[in-house]
């Protein structure tokens, strides 16, 4: 007893076994009220095939008990299908030419935020996306283009949310009144904003043209337990992280309800995300506003080195994607090659024997970082889950459901040997979690 963790208490979902310390619990939002951790955010990284999608659908599934929605961003094809599934819910595909669109300028319906907040978030995200389709940092005269538009299109939305279409339209074919606002002529403003302009009609004209440009679609609801964002149509485009960025703000717009309940937000294969230090300066500041909101974050990447792999070493990209660390207080570390040891050793300050233990992980084992603490946690899954998680199954060539036989690849669980280590029961012999 006097050299075991003490755990972080006994609040909270099942997660899995402490090795150090019994059964493992977590609820952020708990911790926070108690002051283990400043803010709710979480980063969950690992190899492919060592747990860290099972962890994540398995979190938001039993977070459901306490109430608590979530949203999905994934590029990855039908990979929370099954969990929407469960949950009674579809996943909303967005696609070029999809019936779906998503306006990635709404406010957030509802919201008690100001008007000068909501713009302020909308310009925000529309430099963001400035930004990230020029491929370079904006110059002054453009950022004020930018803003100029916005204003305009906004103006000319009247009671609803401006559109980019309209944002467009007004970066190339500005007004006389925006240019007096700022002592220069009209044909000087709209070579200021022209650059941005026409690569932003990339995603009004182009080949990214109907999924977020336009009003969001009547019906996509946001008041079910899950709402996935289905981008795999867009998997392998250039513009991945823009349309990425587009679908997270749109989600975040639900957040400013402020209706007292907590929600997840969760962006799978953040990589896309961080690549552009607009978008990744703008995902940075939604971390931010986390608190305010009741929600947490949680950004999924396969290493910790993908944080420093989005720019050059000692770029504004990667003070931007390693400082999403510092508005994270819950890192969750799995399987880590020994390549990306010296790396993760510097993101997480980890010590020696944390470090060491990070390439010998097993399938489901975990490093838990919270609010400075660190536990290793053997994540359990029931026999009824493997159904919600089971990526594998089409490899493997077995059945999803109404099995209980000892798992086997892609990471579902720790299988039974390491339960075995623990001292547990193996889950085909009643060791279940219950939903």
């Amino acid at each position: 007893p006097f050299q075991s963790e003490g755990g972080i208490g006994a609040s909270g979902v099942y997660v899995g076994r402490d090795l150090f310390g019994g059964s493992f619990l977590y609820d952020p939002w708990e911790l926070y009220r108690v002051g283990v951790i400043a803010n709710p955010n979480m980063v969950v990284g690992g190899q492919v095939g060592y747990g860290k999608s099972s962890l994540v659908k398995t979190y938001v599934w039993r977070q459901q008990v306490f109430g608590r929605h979530a949203f999905v961003v994934s590029p990855k094809p039908h990979e929370y299908d099954p969990l929407a599934a469960a949950l009674g819910t579809a996943p909303v595909r967005i696609a070029p030419g999809s019936p779906v669109r998503l306006n990635p300028l709404d406010g957030g319906p509802g919201g008690d935020d100001a008007p000068e907040a909501v713009q302020q978030r909308r310009e925000e995200l529309l430099l963001s996306l400035a930004e990230a389709a020029v491929k370079r940092p904006l110059q002054p005269e453009e950022t004020t283009a930018c803003g100029l538009a916005l204003s305009r299109a906004t103006r000319g939305a009247g009671d609803r949310p401006p559109v980019l279409p309209g944002v467009v339209e007004a970066l190339l074919w500005p007004q006389a009144r925006d240019a007096e606002e700022v002592a220069t002529s009209r044909e000087r403003l709209a070579g200021d904003g022209r650059q941005v302009g026409l690569a932003l009609r990339r995603m009004v004209t182009g080949d990214l043209r109907g999924m977020f440009d336009g009003p969001t679609t009547p019906g996509v609801s946001l008041e079910g337990p899950l709402t996935v964002l289905d981008l795999s149509a867009l998997f392998d485009s250039d513009a991945l992280g823009i349309l990425m960025a587009c679908a997270t703000a749109w989600l975040q717009a639900a957040l400013a309800r402020r209706d007292g309940r907590y929600r997840i937000v969760v962006v799978d294969e953040a990589w896309a995300i961080l690549s552009s230090p607009g978008i990744a300066r703008w995902l940075r500041q939604s971390f931010k506003l986390s608190r305010s909101y009741g929600a947490q974050n949680v950004a999924v990447v396969h290493r910790l080195s993908d944080l420093s792999a989005t720019g050059a070493r000692g770029s504004q990209t990667v003070a931007l994607a390693e400082g999403l660390l510092e508005d994270t207080e819950t890192r969750v570390v799995l399987n880590q090659p020994h390549g990306q040891l010296e790396r993760a050793t510097t993101l997480l300050g980890l010590s020696d024997v944390e470090a060491a233990e990070l390439p010998h992980l097993p399938r489901g084992r975990a490093l838990w970082k919270v609010g400075g603490r660190s536990f290793l946690v053997d994540h359990l899954v029931s026999a009824a889950e493997r159904a919600l998680i089971d990526t594998d199954a089409a490899m493997a060539g077995r059945a999803l459901a109404g099995h209980d036989e000892a798992p086997r690849g892609g990471g579902e669980n720790t299988g039974r040997s390491s339960i075995r280590r623990l001292g547990g029961r193996d889950s085909r012999h009643g060791d279940r979690l219950s939903l």
